[in-house]
């Protein structure tokens, strides 16, 4: 052990302050390159969704696996202080690397555009590989080096580090997904004008030295506990020799009884430093068996970024003078974690503490869990109020009927006949849709006063919806829509009708409909919320005429129709297709409240219960085993997703997943209940007891006889 000076601060070491401005700035690093990587895939590399999903999975899921190498790297080579300082360098190169891959000027030797792809791949690749080593490298090491900076009558002050810990790795993941993306869209370039990822990917990398240095900077106030060895090779060689003798035991007994009567990790079969080995060994067993149920709780976290964000996109985002998009919801966990953290460590645990009840770690980890599958129970309740506000034909894929929605001019429209009454609707409101199955489909009719009934003709495709479009008695059309659900992520469906005699091009909010023709109707094209502007281009508006308009406030979920007249100059009326969302996501709090409460107690408990039931070589170890339950969650996430497939409708889904975490949660306090805690610390320290008592008498063998013995001789 390397000793430091002995500085401390409010009863705190001051070494946990470079820490955890270390870890913050780590966090912003990573975080914050994680936030535009996929769209940098997509936008820049110019991959498509399957590819750009597939290497962002495939680089997220190494960052969850090097953990296990650095720990081993930390426990058995380096020590934890080196492997932190090394793999950081490692690190910063590689965010270095990335952004130099995004400097579009290096790599378009062209100027079109373009960068030159092989190059690109190259840089990019080795970039997110050394990314992946460095980042997960050090995850387990940092925190448990942290616990080595308290004594051992510093457990209080210790555990509370463990929540500011948390608390920074929180702060620095929600500024950076704040700041980064506002980086990346401002304009840079030389030969153009593009995305700024240079300064979207160099800001991280900067944060990521900045995090190196402030590290460094500390050294001399760290404690550092040397590493004891290559811990694998003994932990494979100790299980490989004990295996090797209980079957050489087995084989024995056969012959005959009693040639081997002591089991193969007994003391008196084994040295002192082996029993120690040993001991340490069935101390992180016992702790990794304990955690097998808990990547089930990481499966139904993950469903914020995910299922909840997909139930956002069914709801209104208005929140008095503020607009929050459905993606965003998800900062209100990270919000949530900077202001509870300190309650629960500041206020809850010493309240619970005072009325003598004995909140353990591992059932603050059950209460966690219990917390989260409540949150599913909640956001049930919520889906269930989204159900009954939007009706069901625009949510679903429509099975065996056509929807004809009716923005035209006043007419009548004669339907086919129901069994007892013809239906005569006049077509005065287009906000109005109604349903009809394929086969009954038979006959419409178009009438109006003077002239005579046409009959439209138009096969309909089943599930397809359509438009009937109407400008004269005897003129129609029927549009195949290509919307057929409410619009994804919360957004706004746009399209325009164009009624003049030749071709017009609308742009709206920098996106251009192009060359719209007589008659017709526009693709739909799709607009976050907040009034749009647009502008109209055709030789038929006149000059004195404006061509700027205007939408209405455009909310969440909907679709418009714009009809483009000319009465005079040019005329826009707009056609409400599908109503907007009603359900407001501020119902979406109570869920996100729960589930991070859950989230402190479970996992910033996690973090101190990994450390505390280590041994001293071994401290690196467990915590990436604990970084390894958030790792496998995937399998959990697929099982929960083929399990949500076979629920008949949303609700009951979330209450499939609450179901789950419940079930999982019982067999986890179970198992907890038969747990024994450990010091780790005053184990060891008997080893050492032993051993020194037994080197005494080897020394002087007289010692353990007594004086007695000493006459005698």
């Amino acid at each position: 052990l390397e000793m430091s000076k002995s500085n401390s601060c409010f009863g705190y070491p001051l070494s946990i302050f470079f820490i955890v401005v270390n870890e913050f700035c780590e966090r912003f690093s990573y975080y914050g390159m994680k936030a535009i990587l996929i769209l940098y895939f997509k936008n820049f590399i110019s991959w498509n969704d399957n590819l750009s999903t597939a290497i962002y999975h495939t680089f997220v899921a190494l960052c969850y696996l090097t953990p296990i190498l650095g720990a081993l790297i930390a426990d058995s080579w380096l020590g934890k202080f080196k492997t932190i300082v090394s793999l950081s360098i490692v690190y910063t190169i590689g965010q270095a690397v990335i952004s130099i891959s995004s400097i579009n000027d290096l790599t378009d030797h062209n100027h079109d555009g373009t960068p030159d792809s092989l190059t690109t791949h190259v840089v990019l690749s080795m970039g997110l590989a050394l990314i992946a080593l460095g980042t997960g490298g050090i995850k387990p090491c940092v925190s448990a080096f942290g616990g080595d900076q308290f004594e051992e009558d510093q457990e209080k002050q210790r555990n509370r580090f463990f929540s500011i810990f948390y608390l920074a790795i929180n702060a620095g993941s929600l500024l950076s997904t704040i700041i980064t993306p506002m980086l990346r869209v401002q304009q840079c370039g030389i030969h153009s004008q593009q995305a700024c990822y240079p300064l979207a990917f160099g800001v991280p990398a900067a944060l990521m030295a900045v995090s190196l240095i402030v590290f460094v900077m500390g050294s001399s106030m760290y404690k550092k506990y040397q590493p004891q060895g290559n811990v694998m090779a003994k932990v494979v060689k100790c299980i490989g020799v004990s295996v090797s003798e209980a079957l050489s035991q087995k084989g024995r007994n056969r012959n005959g009884p009693g040639v081997y009567d002591t089991h193969p990790w007994s003391k008196e079969r084994i040295k002192s430093d082996e029993e120690r080995l040993i001991c340490q060994i069935k101390m992180v067993t016992k702790v990794m068996f304990l955690y097998i149920p808990l990547p089930m709780f990481w499966a139904l976290f993950d469903q914020q970024g995910s299922r909840w964000t997909l139930q956002a996109t069914t709801m209104n985002g208005k929140m008095g003078a503020i607009e929050i998009q459905p993606d965003q919801m998800q900062t209100v966990n990270a919000i949530l974690i900077v202001i509870m953290v300190p309650i629960f460590d500041g206020v809850l645990y010493p309240l619970i503490a005072k009325c003598g009840l004995n909140f353990t770690s591992l059932k603050r980890m059950t209460t966690g869990m219990f917390l989260a599958a409540m949150a599913f129970v909640v956001a049930s309740v919520v889906q269930m109020e989204i159900d009954v506000s939007c009706p069901l034909i625009l949510q679903c894929p429509f099975l065996g009927g056509s929807l004809l929605s009716l923005p035209s001019l006043s007419c009548s429209l004669i339907l086919p006949p129901s069994p007892n009454f013809l239906i005569k609707k006049k077509i005065s409101k287009t906000n109005e849709f109604m349903t009809f199955d394929v086969d009954k489909l038979t006959s419409i009719n178009i009438s109006s006063a003077g002239s005579p009934a046409t009959a439209v003709t138009q096969d309909f495709t089943p599930g397809q919806r359509h438009t009937l479009l109407v400008w004269a008695p005897n003129r129609y059309r029927v549009v195949n829509d290509s919307l057929n659900m409410k619009p994804e992520k919360g957004e706004n469906g746009i399209r325009f009708v164009n009624t003049f005699n030749e071709l017009i091009s609308v742009t709206m909010s920098g996106k251009v409909y192009e060359n719209i023709t007589s008659y017709n109707a526009s693709q739909y094209q799709f607009f976050t919320s907040g009034i749009k502007t647009f502008t109209l281009n055709s030789p038929e508006i006149l000059p004195q005429c404006s061509r700027d308009f205007q939408s209405s406030y455009l909310g969440f979920g909907s679709a418009y129709t714009y009809v483009i007249q000319r009465k005079g100059c040019a005329e826009v009326k707009e056609f409400e297709d599908i109503p907007p969302n009603t359900v407001n996501m501020a119902l979406q709090i109570p869920q996100y409240f729960l589930i991070t409460c859950g989230e402190v107690v479970f996992s910033v408990t996690g973090l101190e219960f990994s450390y505390s039931q280590a041994p001293s070589n071994m401290k690196s170890v467990l915590q990436a085993g604990w970084l390894l339950t958030v790792a496998v969650r995937k399998v959990f996430v697929m099982l929960a997703s083929i399990l949500g497939i076979l629920t008949p409708s949303k609700w009951a889904e979330y209450i499939l997943f609450a179901t789950l975490l419940l079930v999982v949660c019982v067999i986890f306090a179970i198992m907890a209940r038969f747990y024994t805690y450990v010091n780790p610390a005053e184990v060891e320290a008997q080893f050492d007891e032993d051993e020194k008592k037994k080197n005494m008498e080897k020394s002087n063998p007289y010692a353990a006889s007594g004086p007695d013995s000493q006459t005698q001789m």
